[in-house]
């Protein structure tokens, strides 16, 4: 999600200059703001797997608006909207009209309430900067897939997003800033949660623990952090920032406290869902299985898997794929004309079929053209008793679907008895008992690999961090 900062702190706070940054008067929330916001929230939510329904949703909409009205855009809380996702990805962000958004995976790698309201301060600056003008929307890979599709067909309407979305293969929409604009909307956050009574140093203590938590993600996926769908893909980080942080709290002059632990807000986050929804499938290792859908697959070793409200999708060096699922039919090879078709391309070959553990499935490639280079645009159908579920692939030309060949043979269905074991995670927070060590609490982490560096990340903890008897922290369990 993010880089790693080790050092960063460790610098006096002279080191780095921190120049006013320029930022525009915030603009009160206007009726054209509120219709814009008012048209996309519904999508944003659809995007991000809705609203989450825990019990932190209301202390997040509590300390989001708290944050909001600091910003100059409305006094009334009442015209801000703060909604908790039910996403898997970690990311925050906000948009004109007042609208508010962050993840519950984001918000399980808090570690105090200040740090939640840096977040949302940081978020609500970049709205009242009105940085959004300079930003634009990326695709989706079914996005991309039209627009490679469009660029053969002569379809200028797709052949516009295959630029823009070629290199993105998060299915969530994601909004870049530039290093100006970040360093913007860092100001903006630390004035307003000192506006608001918070420590101004959580800023720069959340940058650190998402840089903490960016080096993580890299090395278990084995790619580079900004690969990741999240907020690192969306806010360029750098070590400077931590820094400009820092020395932004202590302009307020605000002297840094004492490090205490916010039990409060740790006992809060207890039960919180985390990673994926078990309802909406879930990622082990490299297989997705979904317990509604009765199926599962295996990803290719070094390929990445994301879990999308609406898709699952799959990338590595080899190409992309994009997993849905449309309504049952009992010709293969026509859904995927129709559905070549409806992404631009007048024709396509003859689907070829075949059988994987079971199930009939059928495929077809075409060659298309992204950005000025050849790739192929496959489609791989599979008929199953009750929907349709296909990939869409983009590999480069003259490879069609052989990098995914190991993924489209591992497409099974799975017995109502695998599906009821499917079980999710929850964080849990948990007291230190005499004896305890970072070793021996990291083993309750519900994962197979990295167990200690998971748990040092979760709880912001150094590696050669002591755990001292009434201490909170936080670990992921099965179920």
């Amino acid at each position: 999600m993010i880089r790693p900062f080790a050092a960063a702190l460790l610098l006096p706070a002279a080191a780095i200059a921190v120049p006013s940054p320029v930022i525009a008067q915030a603009r009160s929330i206007s009726a054209s703001d509120k219709a814009q916001g008012a048209q996309a929230n519904p999508q944003l939510l659809a995007e991000f797997g809705g609203r989450y329904n825990g019990p932190q949703a209301a202390y997040v909409e509590q300390v989001g608006k708290r944050v909001a009205v600091q910003s100059g855009l409305s006094n009334a809380q009442g015209d801000f909207t703060v909604a908790l996702l039910n996403s898997p990805v970690e990311n925050a962000f906000a948009i004109p009209g007042g609208y508010i958004y962050v993840t519950r995976q984001l918000l399980a790698l808090m570690n105090s309430e200040a740090e939640l309201a840096s977040v949302m301060g940081h978020e609500v600056g970049h709205v009242a900067a009105r940085h959004s003008a300079g930003r634009q929307r990326t695709s989706s890979i079914g996005s991309v897939l039209a627009g490679v599709v469009g660029a053969v067909a002569g379809n200028s309407t797709f052949g516009r997003l295959a630029s823009a979305g070629a290199r993105n293969v998060a299915q969530l929409y994601t909004l870049k800033y530039g290093r100006d604009q970040e360093y913007a909307a860092d100001a903006l956050g630390v004035r307003y949660i000192a506006a608001a009574g918070y420590n101004p140093y959580a800023a720069s203590d959340m940058l650190e623990q998402l840089g903490a938590a960016s080096s993580l993600t890299a090395r278990v996926s084995g790619q580079d952090a900004n690969a990741v769908p999240g907020w690192a893909s969306t806010h360029p980080n750098s070590r400077e920032r931590v820094i400009r942080a820092r020395q932004l709290a202590q302009q307020t002059g605000r002297p840094a406290s004492p490090v205490v632990q916010d039990t409060v807000f740790l006992r809060r986050l207890d039960g919180l869902v985390y990673d994926d929804d078990p309802s909406r499938g879930v990622i082990d290792d490299q297989t997705f299985r979904h317990p509604v859908m009765r199926l599962r697959f295996t990803a290719p070793t070094g390929y990445r898997l994301a879990n999308g409200s609406n898709a699952v999708t799959v990338v590595g060096s080899g190409g992309q794929a994009q997993f849905k699922a449309a309504a049952a039919t009992s010709d293969l090879p026509a859904f995927i004309t129709q559905q070549f078709r409806t992404l631009g391309a007048n024709t396509a070959p003859v689907a070829q079929t075949g059988r994987a553990n079971g199930i009939e499935y059928a495929w077809s490639t075409i060659r298309a053209n992204a950005n000025g280079q050849a790739v192929d645009a496959s489609l791989v159908a599979y008929r199953f008793p009750t929907a349709t579920y296909f990939w869409t692939i983009i590999t480069p030309a003259g490879r069609g679907i052989a990098p995914f060949n190991s993924l489209i043979a591992s497409v099974a269905p799975i017995s109502a008895a695998e599906a009821g074991e499917i079980r999710g995670k929850r964080l849990r927070i948990v007291t230190i008992k005499a004896g305890d060590t970072i070793d021996s609490v990291s083993r309750r982490m519900a994962y197979d690999d990295f167990q200690r560096d998971r748990f040092l990340t979760l709880n912001g903890l150094e590696a050669n961090a002591r755990l001292s008897p009434g201490m909170l922290v936080k670990i992921v369990t099965a179920g």
